[in-house]
């Protein structure tokens, strides 16, 4: 079983987002960030369960989605960081990402 650990800017992110569903619907934030969290929790058995994502190709990065969220993840011997979330619509940069995880695994 993996251990999760969800970095402060992904979580900040995560925040950011409810905050802004939450300027129309309250309710459906709060659903939205239970979701995420539910899922993102069968990381600790699945690790590998979601791909990495096409547009980051040759990375160590994969992404669970949440829809409408993309949560951006990598795994480290039994870690899984969860470094990253974001609009799907959103363009994705690999750089957004490194820019959130101290570690910049290697491609």
């Amino acid at each position: 079983m993996a251990r999760l650990i969800w970095t402060e800017p992904a979580l900040q992110d995560l925040e950011q987002l409810a905050d802004y569903i939450s300027l129309d619907d309250d309710s459906a934030a709060r659903r939205l960030v239970k979701k995420v969290f539910e899922q993102a929790e069968l990381l600790e058995s699945f690790p590998e369960m979601c791909p990495h994502p096409h547009d980051l190709p040759d990375t160590a990065y994969r992404h669970l989605v949440v829809n409408p969220l993309r949560i951006f993840y990598r795994i480290e011997n039994d870690i899984v960081y969860i470094v990253y979330a974001m609009r799907h619509e959103r363009l994705l940069r690999l750089a957004d990402i490194e820019a959130r995880d101290g570690a910049h695994p290697p491609r």
